[in-house]
């Protein structure tokens, strides 16, 4: 029995479902030829491959994935390893739509792994590598020295971070400038006229932290403006928390004029918090917020955004991985989005 006879066998176990038998019966092939012409293999004349490919796409025939575990050793499977409290707005329906419309002409499925950043992220990357359970992961909310890039190096399984490290692998990687960003944002403010910015910033475990922290700094002293520290919060607390410590940090003498952003999640708190404090947005200080889906003008069209293509990064990552996946070089793999321009939405 070949390996195409026993595909056959798994795809048998579900009842009422198009199998390889069935495209055979339909076009008067072999199983072996059927299959072979599903996979374009180059001995199948290409008029048996269109036919044998058309008669799949009118019945619906989707290959059998332990069948094709069992012929070629891999599942056909992206896994996308997320955080379960990533940020609203968006962010994750638009990296899966991302993700999933760059495999769609290709053998690969995405399957989200979920996992709480109160647990060790390692351990579902650990479990899909072990399992075999996907031929490629994605993960996200990278840290300059991060475990996980250094196990899935040294095990050589293929994969692909939002985000950028620091600890001498070369890997692939989408990440969005968020150095460029906190300086145009920085710049932005300047030229509102604004002297006294403070940031509301990642957690400083996170990769994206130092880039947006450097950025910052860097422009501060570029601009010969002052920073009024705002270490209470981090774009990661509840928009309960991130309001409260706005509110707080409004009231003091010296309070901030200009305020960046991390996250517009984050953003929406910064407002609330201002205006209890009874100060106004555009009068009082303004806001540049990054945001991952254009809803922040609905909020209030006095503020400065700057856009990041989340769906983007997930069609580069998706690439990215797979590009890994067939053996392509990790640093041809490597992407930066520097669409960094401020957008106001005031008329």
């Amino acid at each position: 029995m070949d390996k195409d006879e026993k595909s056959e066998g798994f795809e048998q176990a579900e009842a009422g479902r198009p199998t390889l038998k069935t495209l055979a019966f339909m076009t008067g092939l072999g199983v072996t030829t059927v299959s072979r012409a599903l996979k374009d293999a180059p001995e199948i004349g290409a008029e048996t491959r269109r036919r044998v490919q058309l008669v799949a796409k009118q019945i619906g025939y989707r290959p059998n994935r332990a069948g094709v575990r069992l012929r070629t050793g891999k599942t056909n499977v992206i896994s996308l390893v997320l955080d379960t409290e990533e940020q609203v707005g968006g962010f994750v329906s638009d990296m899966i739509y991302g993700i999933s419309e760059a495999l769609a002409p290709t053998p690969y499925h995405l399957i989200v792994t979920p996992y709480s950043r109160n647990n060790d992220p390692l351990e579902p990357v650990r479990y899909i590598v072990e399992t075999a359970s996907a031929d490629g992961i994605i993960v996200s909310r990278t840290e300059p020295d991060d475990k996980r890039v250094r196990y899935m190096t040294e095990r050589g399984f293929p994969f692909a971070t939002h985000g950028r490290t620091d600890m001498g692998i070369e890997h692939p990687y989408h990440d969005f400038d968020n150095y460029a960003f906190a300086v145009e944002a920085v710049r932005k403010l300047a030229a509102l006229g604004r002297r006294r910015l403070a940031l509301l910033a990642p957690p400083a475990n996170l990769s994206y932290y130092h880039h947006m922290r450097n950025g910052f700094a860097d422009a501060l002293v570029e601009c010969g403006l002052s920073e009024v520290p705002f270490p209470t919060a981090t774009v990661d607390h509840s928009i309960e928390h991130i309001r409260a410590r706005t509110t707080e940090l409004m009231r003091r003498p010296l309070r901030p004029d200009g305020i960046v952003s991390g996250a517009s999640a984050s953003a929406f708190a910064l407002v609330a918090g201002v205006e209890d404090a009874g100060l106004s947005i555009g009068s009082d200080l303004d806001i540049v917020s990054k945001q991952s889906s254009r809803l922040l003008h609905l909020l209030r069209p006095q503020l400065y955004v700057v856009n990041e293509d989340v769906r983007l990064a997930g069609a580069e990552l998706a690439r990215a991985v797979m590009g890994r996946i067939a053996g392509a070089p990790a640093a041809s793999l490597q992407s930066l989005n520097r669409s960094t321009t401020v957008e106001a939405y005031a008329t």
